[in-house]
């Protein structure tokens, strides 16, 4: 089996023997993690910090408390997706290139399982939101309204950031099935680009 070079969104400082589409999606999960998500993460975690130490007032600890907290997570959740994708990506191309139908099958299966989750991560950024409101306008006390604000911020990065990626997952989703066992490879000179790209 020859598997056509990657040309589409190469990831840094790797030789990559895979079909264009497999190296859009890693591609895309690296730079969202190491340039959106981890960014983010620890500017939230300075801002946080630096709020709790400059203006410890109620409401300013409200904001606090999920700044350093959200903060924390994404940065590691950035941190861990971006520094492991290259090692999925080695190994998925040394997995193709000795034995690519367990290989393809076995990444199909992952993928399926990722998707499934969409709907509730998403679902889980809007209760921050649907909490956040109720936080900052139907309660009185200035912590509460803080804590309101801050989940409002977060429901929409999350909001923004899953949704990105769930795009991505079901695009790379239909294009591993025309790869797995059983499809059919997808066109050379239309199908891997166009799978690539989130529409």
């Amino acid at each position: 089996m020859t598997l056509p070079h990657a040309s589409a969104f190469p990831i840094p400082s790797l030789t990559i023997m895979l079909p264009p589409f497999i190296s859009a999606y890693f591609s895309g999960e690296l730079h969202e993690s190491l340039v959106f998500i981890l960014p983010i993460g620890l500017l939230c975690l300075v801002f946080g910090v630096w709020l709790l130490l400059d203006t410890p007032t109620s409401f300013t600890r409200g904001v606090a408390i999920p700044f350093v907290a959200m903060g924390l997570v994404m940065t590691l959740v950035g941190g861990g997706v971006g520094f492991r994708t290259p090692s999925q990506v080695r190994r998925l191309e040394a997995g193709l290139q000795t034995a690519a139908v367990p290989t393809m099958a076995a990444e199909v299966k992952r993928v399926a399982s990722v998707n499934v989750r969409w709907r509730l991560y998403l679902w889980g950024w809007a209760a921050f939101g649907v909490v956040g409101l109720l936080c900052r306008f139907a309660l009185q006390h200035p912590g509460a309204r803080g804590f309101g604000t801050a989940l409002v911020f977060f429901s929409g990065v999350g909001l923004l950031v899953d949704g990105f990626a769930e795009r991505r997952a079901h695009v790379y989703a239909e294009a591993l099935a025309a790869w797995s066992p059983g499809g059919q490879p997808p066109r050379p000179d239309v199908a891997p680009v166009e799978l690539g790209r989130s529409p």
